[in-house]
């Protein structure tokens, strides 16, 4: 009896939520019975937050390089990549092409529709269109999402916020959506202990952590309000990015000098050691689908504030396992975050609050085995093995 054949398709294979979630689901669903093979299809391109390509490869996993596949809009490129898509899927005779980011997503949508796989699904994993972007670049993700939309079999939503506005632009009907949470491997939070030297070094006192991409539409702004305001405090950013100079310049300033650590780049065996020294997390991105970040910190019984955008309250439940604020205000956020500080015991209640939450939905196990039912209810035929 033949087994099931997929491919995953990714823009790049950075250090990030989505690329990730990917990951993750290619080495979980290979590990079970009923599949001939998962394979993965990732564009070359990398970058400043970091290639995830070694854990792949520890993990048995050689992706299959598409170096026409770009993030930035480039139609010589993006011509290209189409083509040796379409050759790529064929050659695979794919019964599942699962794409996941904006430019994989559509250009592997249409091409696995091109060659005739049976089934189309895609991720969602955080908007590719809405106010955080210019009206004519909105509009044109806007209308390539319903595009790939006509072709798609199944959408996966990271939480169902990103469901709600898939349907608001007229993409796709109601049961063209599943919500499936990003997992990962819960457990490594909620065992970490925190790196006792690493908060000596900082010369004690509590310790508000951020992990985002160092640019734009991340808060920073905000961030640095709340820092300026907490001088009892110290604080730790995870992650790297064009803005970590401008970042960095702002840290060196009077009263903030010496209280802020940049990390930078963390490998994803390490994170949870740095989370699990953190007394609280903020998350302030202004475009999330539902942020992993924010799932990790609960996962280790950390208290979070952060703002109630896409798929965020799905999982912070406001005054429970932490706070949430509207968006761009700094008074609010540093209020929430003193308040936390200088109540341990309301901090632990909610740690242990979201910690619960976190374990019993989003382990990875919890993920793969819904990605495997989903794909066996969309072709019954291949249900054997």
């Amino acid at each position: 009896m033949r087994k099931m054949r997929v491919c995953h398709v990714i823009t790049r294979l950075i250090v990030g939520g989505a690329q990730e979630n990917t990951l993750a689901s290619v080495v979980g669903l290979r590990r079970l019975p009923g599949y001939e093979c998962v394979d993965l299809i990732s564009g070359a391109e990398a970058g400043a937050e970091g290639s995830l390509l070694e854990q792949a490869r520890q993990a048995g996993v050689e992706p299959i390089w598409l170096k026409a596949l770009r993030r930035s809009i480039n139609p010589s490129h993006d011509a290209r990549a189409f083509v040796e898509l379409t050759r790529l899927l064929r050659r695979g005779c794919y019964d599942v092409v699962h794409t996941h980011s904006g430019k994989a997503g559509f250009l592997g949508r249409l091409a696995a529709r091109a060659v005739g796989v049976p089934v189309v699904v895609h991720t969602i994993h955080g908007p590719s269109f809405g106010p955080f972007q210019g009206a004519m670049a909105n509009a044109a993700l806007r209308l390539a999402e319903q595009i790939a939309g006509r072709v798609t079999t199944r959408f996966v939503s990271v939480a169902d916020a990103m469901s709600r506005l898939y349907l608001d632009a007229g993409i796709g009907r109601a049961e063209d959506y599943v919500t499936i949470r990003s997992g990962f491997d819960v457990d490594a939070f909620a065992r970490a202990t925190p790196d006792v030297e690493f908060r000596a070094r900082l010369g004690g006192g509590p310790i508000v952590g951020q992990m985002a991409r160092l640019f734009e539409l991340k808060g920073w702004e905000s961030f640095f309000e709340m820092a300026r305001a907490l001088p009892e405090a110290k604080f730790l950013l995870v992650g790297d990015g064009p803005w970590r100079a401008k970042l960095e310049a702002w840290a060196a300033e009077p009263g903030l000098r010496g209280r802020v650590h940049f990390a930078g780049l963390v490998p994803p065996a390490e994170v949870p050691r740095w989370v699990a020294s953190m007394d609280a997390l903020v998350h302030l991105s202004l475009r999330e689908g539902l942020p992993r970040a924010v799932v990790q910190a609960l996962a280790a019984g950390k208290p979070v504030v952060a703002h109630p955008l896409d798929g965020t309250p799905e999982v912070v439940v406001d005054g429970e396992s932490g706070f949430l604020i509207p968006a761009g205000d700094g008074a609010a956020l540093t209020e929430r975050v003193r308040r936390l500080l200088r109540d341990p015991a309301l901090a632990s209640s909610m740690g242990r609050c979201g910690q619960a939450r976190a374990l019993k939905e989003f382990g990875v196990e919890t993920m793969v085995r819904r990605l495997d039912e989903l794909y066996r209810s969309l072709i019954p035929t291949c249900n054997r093995g």
